[in-house]
């Protein structure tokens, strides 16, 4: 037996084969009879068969409801009147969510403060902060792109 019949036989190649033969062949009269298989085929095909069948995972057991994992994205709108609310900032920030900080009602050097904890805190997370307006800024987590620029051209006017 060579190679080449071992590989079919392994493989069922055979009888895959004399079904197609059996298909293309018109009339089933004018067919020759195929060979017997051997014993030693035969013996390992039944042992094959007897083989339980590996167990299937649970129909849906994969399947996973896209409602359940879309989260909706949100953005933080903080103005923070102590310096003790930038924790809070950071942990919007933990969270992943886009923290937009006005810092209008708190004095320049607390201002200050909590710009410089929300630095420290968006390049730990991976994020990115940006100054978007006079005494406003946007801190990103790492899910978030920033692109584009804003210009300080207005602001130089009022200063």
């Amino acid at each position: 037996m060579s190679f080449k019949d071992k590989f079919k036989n392994f493989f069922y190649l055979e009888e895959e084969e004399e079904e197609m033969q059996e298909k293309r062949q018109p009339a089933p009269a004018q067919q020759p009879r195929p060979e017997p298989p051997r014993q030693a085929d035969q013996d390992w095909r039944q042992k094959e068969r007897r083989k339980p069948a590996p167990a299937r995972p649970q129909e849906g057991a994969n399947v996973v409801s896209l409602q359940s994992i879309k989260k909706s994205s949100k953005m933080i709108l903080s103005e923070p009147r102590v310096y003790a609310e930038a924790q809070d900032i950071a942990e919007h920030l933990k969270n992943k969510r886009t923290v937009v900080v006005n810092l209008q009602r708190i004095d320049h050097g607390s201002g200050t403060r909590i710009i410089d904890f929300l630095s420290g805190t968006v390049y730990a997370l991976g994020g990115d902060i940006t100054r978007i307006g006079h005494d406003i800024f946007l801190c990103v987590p790492e899910n978030v792109e920033l692109s584009g620029e804003i210009s300080e051209f207005l602001y130089d006017e009022f200063e």
